[in-house]
C-alpha cells in the first residue's frame, strides 16, 4: 500500500439497537482484479497484487458470519463482533511489531486448523455421500433383481400351465381315442355275431324242410304199403343248391424277372428274411416304456425320420431311425437312411459303418433289394472319396454300376474317381 493511500482514513458505520455489523470501504484508487481476502478473528487481509491491505482489528470478530464482498472495485466489509461491546476504535493502535506478529501467526495457525477441519468435515460428508449412493445403488439393483426373478417366476408359472394345459389335452384325445376303438371293436363283434346269427338261421330252415320232406315221405310210405316205397324214398331226397361262381385271386410275384431267369431259393430266403424282420420286435428296454403305440412302431419311425430329413432337420431324423434300430435291428433301410443323415452331416466314419451294416443286412442279393444296395454302395463310396480314400471309393462305385450299368450319373462319377486317382499317382 502506497503512503498516500496509507494517511486515507477507513469510514466506519457502527451498528445501534444491538446491531453487531461493522461495515468498512476499501481505499479509494485500488484497482482489484481477483484479491485474496481472508478473515481471521482479529485479522483482516486483502491481497491484490502489488497492493496488501491489513488490518488487525480492536476484538475479535465472527469470521464465519462476517463478508467480504467487492462492487465497482471497492471492497465491502461486513464483520459481526464476538462480543457484545463498543469499540473504541476499529484497529489496535499503539501495538508493537512483537505483538502484531503474535496476533498474524495465531490467526494463521487458527485459519490452518479450522481449514483442516473443515476438509475433514467435507471428507466425511462425501464419504457419508458416497457411502448412501452406494447403498442407494445396492437396493436398486437388489429391487430391479427381485423384479427379473418374479418375472422369471411368473413366465415359468405360465409356461409349466401352458404345458400341463396340452397334456390335458394330448390325455382327452387320447381317451377320446381309445373310446372311438373301444366302439369300433364292439361294432365289429356285433357286425360278425349278427353273421354268425344269420347262418344259424339258414341252416336251421333248411334242416327244418329236410326233416319235414323225410316225414311226409315216410308217412306215405307206411300208408300206401306197396313195393314201391324204395324208390319213393330216394325221390324224396333233397334238391341239389344253386349255382354259383367263385372267384380264385392269385397271389402275384414278387420279382418281375422270369422264372427261368430267377433264383427261386435266394428270392425265397429275402422273402422270408424280410418277414422275420417285421416280426422282430426289441421292446424290453426301459427307454420304451413311455412311448405311444404308435411309436413303437419303426415303420412309423421311419416314415417321421423321413419327414424330418425332406426338411433339412437331419439330427432329428437320426433319432427316430436311431429308436427304430433300437425297436428292430433288422431292417436295412433304416441304416440306409440313417447313413443318408450322417453324411449330409459330414459324418464319414459313421457314414460307411451305416452303410457297411445295411449291405450285410441286404442279402442275398435279389432284384428286389438292388436299389437299396446301390444307394448303400453309392454312400460309402462318397464316404470314402471325401475322406480322400479314392481307391475305396471307386470299389464301391464300380460295384453300384455292375448292379445299375444303364445309370449314366454312376458312370460319370466313377470317371472323375478315376481321373483324381491317376492326377494324384502322376503327381506323386
Amino acid at each position: 500500500m502506497s503512503a498516500e493511500q496509507e494517511k486515507d482514513p477507513i469510514a466506519l458505520k457502527r451498528s445501534r439497537g444491538g446491531d453487531s455489523g461493522l461495515d468498512g470501504l476499501g481505499g479509494p484508487g485500488v484497482q482489484l482484479g481477483s484479491p485474496d481476502k481472508k478473515k481471521r478473528k482479529s485479522n483482516t487481509q486483502v491481497n491484490a497484487p502489488p497492493f496488501l491491505f491489513e488490518a488487525i482489528l480492536y476484538a475479535p470478530v465472527d469470521d464465519t458470519s462476517s463478508t467480504a464482498k467487492i462492487r465497482n472495485e471497492t471492497i465491502f466489509f461486513t464483520l459481526y463482533k464476538k462480543e457484545m461491546a463498543m469499540w473504541d476504535s476499529l484497529v489496535m493502535e499503539n501495538a508493537d511489531k512483537e505483538k502484531m506478529q503474535r496476533i498474524r501467526e495465531n490467526a494463521v495457525i487458527k485459519a490452518q486448523e479450522k481449514a483442516n477441519e473443515e476438509e475433514k468435515s467435507k471428507a466425511v460428508t462425501k464419504q457419508e455421500h458416497k457411502k448412501y449412493a452406494l447403498e442407494a445403488t445396492m437396493k436398486l439393483e437388489e429391487t430391479e433383481r427381485k423384479r427379473i426373478e418374479n418375472l422369471k417366476e411368473e413366465e415359468r408359472k405360465k409356461v409349466t400351465e401352458e404345458l400341463e394345459i396340452w397334456k390335458e389335452k394330448q390325455r382327452n384325445v387320447e381317451k377320446q381315442r381309445r373310446i372311438q376303438r373301444k366302439e369300433e371293436i364292439c361294432q365289429e363283434r356285433k357286425h360278425i355275431e349278427e353273421k354268425k346269427k344269420q347262418e344259424i338261421n339258414k341252416t336251421k330252415i333248411l334242416n327244418v324242410g329236410i326233416s319235414k320232406t323225410r316225414s311226409t315221405s315216410t308217412r306215405s310210405a307206411g300208408r300206401s304199403g306197396n313195393i314201391f316205397s324204395e324208390k319213393l324214398e330216394e325221390e324224396c331226397v333233397p334238391a341239389p343248391r344253386t349255382a354259383g361262381t367263385i372267384k380264385i385271386n392269385f397271389t402275384s410275384r414278387m420279382f418281375p424277372t422270369a422264372l427261368r431267369e430267377s433264383r427261386v431259393a435266394e428270392e425265397e430266403e429275402w422273402l422270408h428274411k424280410q418277414a422275420e424282420a417285421r416280426r422282430a420286435m426289441n421292446a424290453n428296454f426301459s427307454e420304451l416304456k413311455d412311448l405311444n403305440e404308435e411309436e413303437k412302431n419303426p415303420d412309423w419311425l421311419k416314415d417321421k425320420g423321413n419327414k424330418m430329413f425332406a426338411t433339412g432337420n437331419y439330427l432329428a431324423a437320426i433319432n427316430a431311425y436311431n429308436l427304430a434300430i433300437l425297436l428292430n435291428n433288422k431292417i436295412p433301410v433304416l441304416y440306409l437312411n440313417r447313413a443318408a443323415c450322417h453324411l449330409k452331416l459330414r459324418n464319414l466314419h459313421k457314414t460307411i459303418e451305416d452303410s457297411s451294416k445295411a449291405l450285410e443286412l441286404l442279402i442275398p442279393p435279389v432284384p428286389d433289394n438292388a436299389d437299396a444296395r446301390v444307394k448303400a454302395y453309392v454312400r460309402r463310396g462318397t464316404a470314402f472319396c471325401q475322406l480322400e480314400l479314392y481307391t475305396e471309393g471307386l470299389q464301391d462305385y464300380e460295384a453300384a454300376l455292375k448292379i445299375d450299368p444303364t445309370n449314366k450319373t454312376l458312370e460319370q462319377d466313377a470317371e472323375k474317381i478315376q481321373h483324381i486317382i491317376h492326377g494324384t499317382e502322376q503327381a506323386s
